[in-house]
């Protein structure tokens, strides 16, 4: 798994590409802790992103609430967001 982070004033993306599973979630939880308090609006951009496991989606979760609702998931493919849609996150995210 590949993480860039870009930021634009106070809004940080993280675009992750490859396998968001078991042995990457650390990796992704380390991103979400070095975001500070600068960012006030987290965008997950999952263009390149091929698999996720429910470890990775306890992760979305976790960003959701470090974010306070102020979270968007951009570019999901259509296998992850059948994943989504399986577990109810369109339904409590927001997703575009």
């Amino acid at each position: 798994m590949t993480i860039n982070k870009t930021i634009e004033g106070s809004v940080v993306t993280l675009a992750i590409a490859g396998w968001l599973d078991t042995s990457t979630t650390p990796e992704f939880a380390s991103a979400l802790l070095d975001l500070g308090d600068s960012c006030e609006k987290l965008v997950i951009d999952l263009a390149e992103l091929e698999y996720i496991s429910s470890a990775g989606l306890r992760q979305l979760v976790s960003a959701h609430k470090q974010m306070k609702g102020n979270l968007t998931i951009a570019n999901v493919p259509v296998e992850v967001m059948q994943v989504l849609r399986m577990a109810g996150f369109d339904k409590r995210l927001n997703i575009v």
